[in-house]
């Protein structure tokens, strides 16, 4: 299995970025997938999860408003749209597959990416 993040890059606040994140070596429409960033000096946080079919999402609450998570089964990819950027949303972005579900702990997933930074210049 392999998830391949794309996509980050350096912005200036108030900007915009889209992820994506292709998967292969798996049954991708089986899986709930979810996005997740890790800050300089912090712990991995939740950002955002979509369920198989696209029709659940769940964000995290600093991002709801501004982000957007959607996917696309026939192209195995997930994507995440990133609107009004702020600089505390500097990070690496990691995508992950849940068998489970739209889970929001990083427990509940199966498979993670190798993710892709994200850097929001002030």
């Amino acid at each position: 299995v392999q998830l391949q993040a794309s996509g980050g890059g350096l912005v200036q606040a108030g900007g915009s970025l889209r992820l994506s994140c292709a998967a292969s070596g798996l049954t991708f429409s089986s899986y709930a997938m979810g996005w997740f960033r890790q800050a300089p000096g912090k712990e991995r946080e939740f950002v955002a999860s979509i369920s198989w079919n696209g029709d659940t999402t769940y964000y995290a609450r600093s991002v709801k408003g501004r982000f957007t998570i959607s996917r696309d089964n026939a192209k195995n990819t997930v994507y995440l749209q990133m609107n009004s950027l702020k600089p505390e949303d500097t990070a690496v972005y990691y995508c992950a597959a849940s068998r489970a579900g739209t889970g929001y702990a990083e427990v509940h997933y199966d498979y993670w990416g190798q993710g892709t930074l994200v850097t929001v210049s002030s």
